[in-house]
């Protein structure tokens, strides 16, 4: 039970507690006990018990259903490499997962001054704007919005990509090839409309993710910029020193 007496606050303690019995005892999408039964459980008050759930969804070990409860988020060992071209596709599929993607939006718009820079393109240079939601096992995971040139990829449309994903297209449509790709993150909180999208409650952690794909010729064919589950990803950077 927890220790009333303990320099550990008690909403730590009920942390610690929680995490034990879910990484031991429980399995992804199963639903805690409510805040009410909680509090009776563990013998605290109604705002410790708040503020260890709300610990436990920053740590992302749980997530929140608006009106139904508190959840179980999936608690793997398997993460993101950034050190490697990033396809969501792909990545899904290797963690046992079914993608599906709904695009939201797909025009062709004149790159403002911020896309261009990023781009390198003058402003005012055609892009294909294309934002899509990205799921995995019925699940909402990640919101993106992608600017890719005009110019390399002239005849693209939304039902292309309605049936492949866009690095699929960009090889085999378009004769682009990934040398690389630079991408950054950062932590953040989902606005209204985001947490919408992505079936969460508004001010949950999310993720922001930048990404840059470079082609052999070192020209940008990509610039996304993501919205991701904070409880949903994890990633990993491998750090290899050479001598």
């Amino acid at each position: 039970m927890l220790d009333g007496a303990s320099e550990q606050p008690l909403y730590l303690q009920l942390v610690d507690q929680l995490e034990m019995e879910i990484r031991n005892s429980m399995l992804a999408n199963d639903k805690l006990s409510s805040e009410r039964e909680l509090t009776k459980i563990y013998g605290v008050s109604r705002i410790t018990v708040r503020l260890a759930l709300q610990e436990l969804e920053k740590r992302g070990l749980v997530y929140k259903k608006h009106g139904k409860g508190t959840y179980v988020s999936e608690i793997t060992d398997s993460a993101v490499d950034l050190s490697a071209a990033y396809s969501f596709t792909d990545q899904m599929k290797k963690l046992g997962k079914v993608p599906q993607t709904k695009i939201l939006s797909f025009r062709l718009i004149e790159a403002p001054e911020t896309i261009a820079q990023q781009m390198q393109i003058a402003p005012g240079e055609l892009i294909f704007e294309i934002e899509r939601l990205r799921i995995a096992n019925d699940t909402p995971m990640m919101i993106e919005r992608s600017y890719v040139p005009h110019t390399l990829f002239d005849g693209l449309t939304e039902e292309m990509l309605s049936v492949h994903p866009l690095y699929e297209l960009f090889q085999l449509q378009f004769s682009q090839t990934i040398r690389l790709a630079e991408e950054e993150f950062y932590a953040s909180i989902a606005l209204d409309n985001e947490a919408e999208l992505l079936g969460i409650r508004s001010g949950s952690p999310v993720l922001h993710l930048l990404r840059k794909t470079y082609n052999t010729k070192n020209i940008v064919i990509e610039y996304t910029f993501s919205i991701a589950r904070a409880d949903q990803f994890r990633y990993k950077i491998i750090h290899q020193r050479n001598d």
